[in-house]
């Protein structure tokens, strides 16, 4: 008999489905939060028969149940943990895991894809064209290359995954890896996802006008409430908003923290596991912890949200030789245009004391330190009417 326990994201569920294809009757899978995992591993070392192996993907044990794990492994075998998490890796120094971040082709790897080469590579499962597309589409997903390649049908998987129950997405898919050639969504499937589209779309617009600016250490935040579609509301407001280092998005129901971010530079999973969690770069999470109550809750509460740049402009332009113009909610203005080779910031119209080589580091500037935005047409022209008028 074998036994997974996997996370209850999409890449984890892709490990379920593969075990299911792999072994059938013959495995027990339990799909688990990052908090409920270590009473699951104890429930199996204290209850599960000793011949039965135990698989762990996608998620990794605490320092106790590591040195149990080990010496059970030690003493009967029958463990394998497969993980791409950087704050596995110290893990991989057990016999009994891998940890494994890229592959040999500097690609990022999800639990998903490494558990395919595993079970492929055991004679446990034949390989496939449809199990293989499955397969890489969750990984795009899951390591976000899905939006680099623009694969939005890797997308559209965690959409439908999210759409129906865990039990109903495993069975469709087991049927459909089962059965089909290559892998694709049925017709129904197709209309519910343009709906979902449009779904996630108006939720993401509310979370870009509730979305608020803090300082936290060396780092500035945008924090949000939301309940659903983390990836996509951290990835949408990590752009409309880039002078911030990272999304804080807040699930007061379950009380937990993901952090994401679209910066190289930045690594939220070192922000996360300040938490006591972890994750990838650019996608972790955490429990919502006192101090991440009181960070990201206590000292975000009465700020007023971020204000947007203004929409469909046509002369208040970003980067415009002629100059952009800037206010804040203190209805201080600022007027950034080029000098000679260099950015200059007029803060009420007097000149500050820093200029910029770039003018997106003199947006990020104003926008970091002051929390001003691009204004819109009308006030700009009138600015610039009153300016020629005083220069007259």
């Amino acid at each position: 008999m074998y036994k997974l326990l996997t996370h209850n994201d999409l890449d984890g569920v892709g490990c379920g489905i593969l075990a299911k294809l792999a072994f059938g009757q013959e495995v027990t899978i339990r799909y688990n939060s990052v908090a409920s995992l270590n009473r699951e591993i104890e429930f199996f070392l204290e209850n599960d028969a000793k011949d039965t192996f135990l698989f762990i993907t996608d998620l990794s044990p605490n320092e106790e149940n590591e040195k149990r794990l080990n010496q059970y492994h030690q003493e009967y075998g029958n463990i394998q943990l497969i993980d791409h998490h950087k704050s596995a890796l110290h893990l991989d120094k057990f016999d009994w895991a891998s940890v494994v971040v890229e592959d040999t082709a500097e690609n990022l790897t999800s639990a998903t894809s490494l558990f395919y080469e595993y079970l492929v590579s055991m004679n446990f499962l034949e390989a496939t064209d449809a199990l293989s597309e499955f397969v890489e589409l969750v990984r795009q997903y899951d390591t976000w290359e899905w939006e680099k390649n623009e694969n939005q049908k890797a997308h559209s998987l965690n959409s439908l995954f999210y759409l129906v129950s865990i039990d109903d997405f495993e069975e469709s898919m087991i049927d459909r890896l089962s059965s089909s050639s290559h892998f694709d969504f049925d017709e129904f499937e197709k209309r519910l996802l343009i709906m979902e589209e449009d779904k996630i779309e108006r939720y993401i617009r509310r979370k870009k006008r509730e979305i608020v600016q803090v300082k936290v250490r060396d780092h500035y935040a945008g924090v949000v409430y939301a309940e659903s579609y983390h990836s996509e509301v951290g990835n949408e407001l990590g752009k409309e908003f880039d002078h911030l280092d990272y999304i804080v998005i807040l699930n007061m129901g379950g009380k937990k923290v993901s952090y994401r971010t679209i910066h190289d530079k930045v690594d939220v999973s070192q922000i996360a596991g300040h938490y006591g969690g972890g994750g990838h770069q650019k996608a972790s999470g955490s429990s919502l912890t006192n101090e991440a109550y009181r960070n990201f809750v206590v000292d975000t509460f009465q700020l007023d949200s971020i204000q947007e740049d203004a929409k469909r402009n046509r002369y208040n332009l970003k980067k415009s030789t002629f100059g952009s113009l800037y206010k804040n909610r203190k209805e201080d203005t600022f007027f950034i245009y080029p000098k000679k080779d260099l950015w200059i910031i007029e803060k009420n119209k007097k000149v500050i004391g820093q200029s910029f080589s770039t003018f997106e580091e003199g947006e990020r500037f104003l926008k970091r330190k002051f929390e001003a935005s691009l204004v819109r047409d009308d006030l700009f022209v009138n600015y610039l009417i009153q300016e020629i008028k005083k220069s007259k």
